[in-house]
């Protein structure tokens, strides 16, 4: 782990405050593009091709529905770098593919909302008689 913060900080110390995971995180994301707005017919191949022409496109990902496996109308698109993503931003946003106009924004990092196991709470509470 030391080898690491002294590869991303430069600094041999460990007296950085932020810890190198997530400045990865962070330098990863800001070449990973969210597209909003994507006909049901955009396939992964079809994203790469619209968004190749401003730069290398590392991924291309259509989040799809476990159940029916169908697209759920957005996807997300990596670049080689933070400057191609830039530019597909500035120029695919608004524009129109498979017929759908679609929005293009830096993504988010994913938060962890607790998944997995929901809560007990126990039985619900009984209710009060009206006499």
């Amino acid at each position: 782990m030391a080898a690491l913060r002294r590869l991303i900080t430069g600094n041999p110390k460990p007296s950085s405050l932020i810890p190198p995971s997530l400045l990865i995180c962070r330098r990863g994301i800001a070449s990973k593009l969210f597209v909003g707005g994507l006909s049901f017919y955009t396939n992964e191949k079809g994203l790469v091709d619209a968004f190749s022409q401003y730069g290398q496109v590392m991924e291309a990902k259509i989040v799809t529905d476990r159940v029916t496996d169908k697209s759920k109308g957005f996807g997300f698109v990596t670049f080689a770098s933070e400057d191609e993503a830039e530019t597909a931003m500035t120029e695919m946003n608004g524009k129109a593919l498979n017929g759908r106009v679609i929005f293009v924004d830096y993504a988010k990092p994913t938060q962890n909302l607790g998944g997995g196991m929901p809560i007990a709470r126990g039985p619900p509470e009984p209710a009060a008689k009206n006499e």
